[in-house]
């Protein structure tokens, strides 16, 4: 049985073309993350931000070591953190301590991060993001027309 309810599309969605293209593939809306974390209001750290900012999808390293779950993380995070983002552990209750050997925390020293981060080149005020977006979306839906 399908689901009948809202349903919402995510990943690598950072521009205005990828929200229209969620709606056209039936999404009720497009959930959007990693532009986020890379604006002056969010509360991540200048350095989180800033390696929003210089990757890109090659940068991203998706394990479920850090907490349990497959999630996607910043390469780079992970180098800072002491561990060599090509070799890390199975996830497990003994490797999942990586805390005490390192002093790394996931989500405070080794930041979450999605595929699309590649087209954003800067800290921007989260007005600006969201304009921004209004305007891509206006124009991919123009060209449909």
């Amino acid at each position: 049985m399908w689901f009948d309810g809202p349903l919402a599309l995510s990943g690598a969605i950072a521009n205005g073309g990828a929200v229209l293209a969620a709606q056209a593939m039936g999404a009720y809306f497009a959930y959007i993350g990693s532009p986020f974390i890379a604006t002056t209001e969010a509360r991540a750290s200048a350095d989180y931000k800033q390696g929003i900012v210089e990757g890109g999808a090659g940068d991203i390293i998706n394990s479920s070591l850090f907490t349990g779950i497959a999630g996607n993380y910043l390469r780079g995070s992970i180098v800072a953190a002491g561990l060599d983002p090509d070799k890390l552990d199975a996830p497990g209750p003994d490797a999942m301590n990586f805390e005490s050997s390192s002093g790394a925390k996931a989500w405070r020293d080794i930041w979450g991060s999605g595929q699309g981060i590649g087209v954003i080149d800067r800290v921007v005020p989260t007005a600006d993001l969201v304009d921004r977006l209004a305007r891509e979306y206006a124009a991919a839906r123009e060209r449909l027309l």
